[in-house]
């Protein structure tokens, strides 16, 4: 009876957190399947080229009620500058397209350093609260977006929810491993990231044209995720407070034992309030760590510097590239129903995601990192290859499709959810909390990078363009083989003895210095 109430509370608890991950995901993968509907609207809000003739005629097939007047359309005769016109428009809408996709991520790199801060500041339950406005503000100026100038507020709306998910990023894996019994702690952690890619899935799926992504109900795609954050808000005051923030970070012991006996279901908790005595005992002996001592601290630089380089990999790999313009890739790989393709992709990514929950404790860090990058170069050529004998070979977008399926599926074992493990495995109690917001950070930067290069990568590279992503990996991969330390079940100690023996090869006169500053190792 006990389990049973303790099961339910934990559910309801845990549930009710994750949904702030699902709209994460939601808000990453909501702005790929309507993505020539969004341009389609773009240009005809700004007025579309004279040449573009094949746009207008699309739009007004889907949507002739709403086709305003564009005064360039009046006059078939083209002007002595219409060509150059049209070359500055379209890279206008590119322009803003890029932006509508990037803002998000610009959101979340700034807000990205404060999700700690704030729940240490109003406690967990409260920030999340707070982190829901800007979810709510987000999601209404995207859903009202046709009744006025609809770039803008997209963009705007973007880059709000994107703030939204750069607090959440940090809130919601913080606070279910603070509610959480030590022995599920692993397994309800990993939930984050279920509900993450889940919320990619479902986005995918309402965007399908016969739902919501089509030229009548685009802007309530993009505002849906008002929903979960309506539902979170009122779901999270009926959740308990984290007991760690309680008696850890406000001393407050008799709160901390309420709010445990209620995730607990009223089982004795004499020995989580003794766990967590002895957690802020530890906390108030090790002196906190600032960003710029991760970096001028030769104990900390290496760790920090591989943990900046595991998030570049994971981002730089191009698996944003896909996730945010996988229909259009699937549209060049000559897929009849590229949307299709494109839910595969999310259902192939939750599958693995799932999967690789028991690989990443079966396994090592740094071999499955290792499995998955290399997997994504062959897949990446593989693509690449796909792409470029596409008009000779149509069976080649088989090739292509099959690619994305396997490169996605590989990101999932390693680079996807590994970088966050083994940075938090790098670092004790006193310099993680300035390691996971510099890598959260980073992180976010990069994405933003990739969310706003992409199309004109592409635009440069073409068909080649996977295999400049290629290139990227095998220099990732061949940096983690040499430079990446192996951390499953290692003390700090160990991982820090690997980071010097590692550095040893590259600086031994440096390295001998620090060793004596540091004093003599123990030896077997």
């Amino acid at each position: 009876m006990t389990e049973d109430k303790i099961a339910g509370t934990l559910m309801f608890t845990v549930f009710t957190a994750v949904l702030g991950s699902f709209q994460f995901g939601y808000d990453i993968g909501v702005i790929n399947a309507p993505q020539e509907v969004i341009i389609s609207h773009y240009r005809h809000i700004l007025g579309v080229p004279l040449d573009d003739r094949k746009a207008i005629s699309d739009y007004a097939i889907n949507n002739t009620k709403e086709l305003p007047t564009v005064p360039s359309l009046r006059n078939p005769t083209p002007s002595p500058g219409a060509e150059e016109q049209a070359i500055a428009s379209t890279d206008h809408i590119i322009m803003l397209w890029s932006l509508s996709v990037s803002s998000f991520a610009v959101g979340g790199m700034i807000a990205s350093f404060f999700g700690g801060w704030l729940g240490d500041k109003l406690g967990r339950i409260k920030a999340m609260l707070v982190a829901n406005i800007f979810s709510l503000v987000g999601a209404l100026l995207m859903g009202f977006s046709k009744l006025g100038p609809s770039h803008i507020l997209i963009i705007s709306g973007r880059g709000i929810s994107g703030l939204y998910c750069g607090l959440i990023s940090g809130l919601v894996p913080m606070y279910i491993g603070e509610v959480a019994p030590t022995t599920l702690r692993g397994a309800i952690g990993t939930l984050h990231q279920l509900a993450i890619v889940t919320g990619i899935l479902i986005s995918q799926i309402v965007g399908l044209n016969f739902i919501l992504g089509n030229q009548q109900l685009w802007h309530i795609l993009l505002g849906l995720s008002a929903v979960p954050a309506v539902l979170q808000s009122l779901m999270l005051f009926f959740c308990p407070e984290s007991p760690r923030y309680l008696y850890i970070k406000l001393d407050e012991e008799v709160k901390a034992s309420k709010s445990l006996k209620r995730l607990r279901g009223g089982a004795d908790v004499t020995k989580d309030i003794t766990e967590m005595r002895k957690e802020k005992e530890e906390a108030s002996s090790e002196q906190k760590v600032s960003i710029i001592q991760l970096f001028t601290n030769s104990s900390y630089r290496q760790p920090i510097l591989v943990a900046l380089m595991l998030h570049m990999a994971q981002q730089f790999s191009g698996i944003n590239g896909i996730f945010y313009y996988s229909t259009s890739i699937f549209q060049t790989a000559g897929i009849k129903q590229p949307v299709y393709a494109t839910i595969g992709v999310g259902a192939v990514n939750t599958v693995f995601t799932a999967v690789s929950v028991f690989l990443v404790e079966k396994a090592g860090r740094r071999s499955l990192f290792l499995i998955g990058m290399s997997g994504m170069f062959v897949c990446a050529i593989f693509m690449s290859v796909g792409l470029l004998l596409l008009n000779k070979l149509a069976w080649m977008s088989y090739v292509s499709m099959t690619a994305i399926f396997l490169f996605v599926s590989f990101f999932e074992i390693g680079p996807g959810p590994i970088p966050w493990f083994m940075v938090a495995e790098f670092f004790s109690q006193g310099p993680r909390p300035a390691a996971l917001a510099i890598a959260a950070f980073s992180n976010w930067t990069c994405n933003f990078i990739v969310a706003l290069c992409f199309p004109y990568i592409v635009a440069f590279c073409g068909p080649y363009v996977f295999f400049f992503f290629a290139g990227v990996v095998l220099a990732f991969t061949l940096f983690t083989f040499f430079k990446v330390p192996e951390t499953k079940g290692k003390s700090f100690e160990e991982i820090a003895a690997e980071f010097r023996k590692k550095s040893r090869s590259d600086q031994a006169p440096k390295a001998a210095v620090e060793m004596e500053f540091l004093g003599p190792t123990e030896t077997a």
